[in-house]
């Protein structure tokens, strides 16, 4: 069996994890627009809730973290449904988990206005044209049933 390395230069070996929920509500889902100064996509809508997972951290912790310190939801583990994993190339490379919520506890806010300027629902049929990339690939794939995508990575998927 061959010995792999992996040294190839602004690609880690070990890529972040992140959480993503997409909150649905009849034939709609919450989108977050990132406040213009962000340090990464300034402007564009992106999921419901975004985070990355710290260190020790399951994702799903993660999650239920994560919906209560940005959009002031009380979120149960099992009220997640896992709907995508993307791997992604993009920066360092990052794993992003995609769940999607029906049932939560609270009115969706948003508590971090200095990091978004607003949420807003969207009919899933009628989604933005300003959405982060990786976000809309996801949300389209999640729709679909499709639990697994790539983003900017150099084996298209699926080969064929």
């Amino acid at each position: 069996m061959g010995k792999h390395t992996f040294d190839i230069p602004g690609i880690s070996a070990v890529p972040a994890l992140s959480t993503h929920v997409f909150l649905l509500r009849g034939g709609e889902v919450l989108l977050t627009r990132r406040a213009p100064g962000a340090a990464y996509a300034p402007g564009l809508w992106h999921a419901g809730m975004a985070g990355k997972v710290d260190p020790g951290e399951d994702v799903a912790a993660a999650t239920v973290r994560e919906c209560a310190e940005e959009l002031g939801v009380r979120v149960r583990p099992g009220d997640l449904e896992f709907a995508h994993v993307m791997h992604s190339q993009e920066g360092a490379g990052w794993v992003h988990f995609f769940f999607t919520c029906t049932r939560w506890d609270g009115t969706p806010a948003n508590l971090e206005p200095r990091k978004h300027t607003e949420i807003a629902w969207f009919p899933t049929g009628r989604l933005p044209e300003d959405m982060v990339a990786y976000c809309r690939q996801a949300l389209v794939h999640t729709l679909a049933g499709e639990p697994f995508s790539q983003h900017r990575t150099r084996t298209p998927f699926p080969a064929r």
